[in-house]
């Protein structure tokens, strides 16, 4: 198997190497040539590869996700929470999270699991930051507020800037439409398009195709939401999950391509979207389902916060406009970046924000010095919450050894109604 000294170039010039040596090297190792198929970029740079894409690990049996029985589809009735997320919402319908739409923290890492093959460190950090933001600190709803949480949980949607955010593949910009979990089909159909004229037994809407994509409704936010916000977390780490996480989760896994291919009809599936004999579509939030013979990540393959990192660093080299820090200051066209230096009082700069871990500690260690008082009062620190509910996680993020931020200069966000309209939001 061969891999290109650019590549190693590349991976020690980003901190890769340093950052996780033993994670680097098992990449160069299995490193090969990447495909159209599988998610290679038209830039010249390479997307990292999914380990299980060079390795050939498949084992059905393992890997396979029921959607019979006790996990067949329902959809929500009365009372059931859906929201902008599509992966959640289809957990939902297939009982892999309550049908409610409410979890706790366990019911998200272990469904995250089951479903996706999310590593449990990565799965247990998103849980736990959920219920610190979005719930009453030990379960939240993927939907809107419920009785069914305390402490005035808000839910998925009422989190913008926080959980959810704006440049979503397939909902709207809230403050640009007043919606942040319903399809915009005018989205849908031109991510459904980035395929247009492929055919069948080619069609892959892997990462390339989807961060092309991003890179579009990126601008298209510029141009068109006077209040759009692209946030330190929410910018950074939360935009490009909804991204990344399409193809590195949804696609089908199989012996010829154990990385997964995700084609037209298993996209549909997971955004709960009917194609209509006249071309229209129908379906959406809600409506989210696990297709039949559908096969998950390789067991020993989960999607980890390391190889989350390497997605991110990837995905930022190739497209450098993702870290833009900053936002619209209320007119179309009007995007204003931050200084990132200023921000954090010198700590991280747009040079060093690629270099080792300093991307996922600039993100993480935003949320740690942003919190509200009143959950800080509770729990202490993230940290704090990671260690006890997602020792996984905690274990993961220790061993990052990020940079001492002793604070966020917020003062800068001020200029950006997106940032104030959302109560100080990330």
């Amino acid at each position: 198997m061969k891999f290109s000294a650019s590549t190693v170039s590349f991976l020690v010039a980003i901190g890769i190497v340093d950052a996780f040596p033993h994670l680097a090297l098992n990449e160069l190792q299995r490193r090969g040539s990447i495909g159209a198929r599988s998610g290679g970029s038209a830039s010249g740079v390479p997307f990292p590869p999914d380990p299980a894409q060079v390795s050939g690990y498949f084992d059905p049996a393992l890997q396979y996700v029921s959607n019979k029985g006790a996990h067949a589809f329902v959809p929500p009735g009365p009372g059931d929470q859906r929201g902008p997320c599509p992966g959640l919402n289809a957990m939902a319908n297939h009982n892999y999270i309550p049908h409610s739409g409410v979890g706790s923290i366990t019911d998200f890492i272990t469904g995250t699991y089951k479903v996706f093959g999310m590593g449990l460190d990565l799965g247990g950090f998103l849980a736990v930051y959920g219920a610190a933001i979005d719930g009453d600190l030990t379960s939240w709803s993927i939907g809107g507020p419920t009785t069914l949480v305390g402490l005035g949980g808000t839910g998925l949607i009422g989190s913008h800037n926080k959980y959810e955010a704006d440049v979503s593949p397939t909902r709207p910009d809230l403050y640009e439409y007043g919606n942040n979990y319903q399809v915009n089909w005018d989205q849908w159909k031109a991510l459904y398009n980035k395929q247009a004229g492929v055919p069948d037994d080619q069609v892959n809407y892997n990462l390339a195709v989807l961060q092309e994509f991003r890179s579009e409704r990126f601008q298209q936010s510029i141009t068109q939401n006077p209040y759009f916000f692209n946030g330190p977390f929410s910018g950074v780490a939360v935009q490009p999950a909804a991204y990344t996480f399409i193809y590195r989760f949804m696609g089908n896994k199989s012996a010829e391509h154990p990385d997964g291919v995700l084609n037209r009809e298993t996209l549909k599936a997971f955004f709960g979207v009917t194609e209509n004999a006249d071309g229209s579509f129908s379906g959406g939030t809600g409506h989210e389902y696990i297709p039949d013979n559908w096969y998950k990540r390789a067991i020993g393959d989960e999607y980890t916060i390391p190889f989350f990192l390497l997605d991110l660093v990837y995905e930022a080299t190739v497209y450098p406009q993702f870290l833009d820090i900053g936002g619209n200051t209320g007119k179309p066209n009007t995007f204003t970046p931050v200084n990132i230096t200023d921000l954090t009082n010198g700590v991280y700069n747009t040079k060093t924000l690629l270099q080792g871990n300093n991307l996922f500690c600039f993100a993480y260690q935003t949320v740690q010095n942003t919190l509200p008082d009143i959950i800080t009062g509770i729990i202490g620190s993230l940290t704090n919450a990671l260690a006890k509910y997602a020792p996984d996680a905690s274990k993961a993020i220790a061993t990052l050894n990020c940079p001492q931020l002793a604070g966020i200069n917020e003062a800068q966000f001020e200029k950006f109604p997106g940032y104030t309209k959302g109560g100080n939001a990330i």
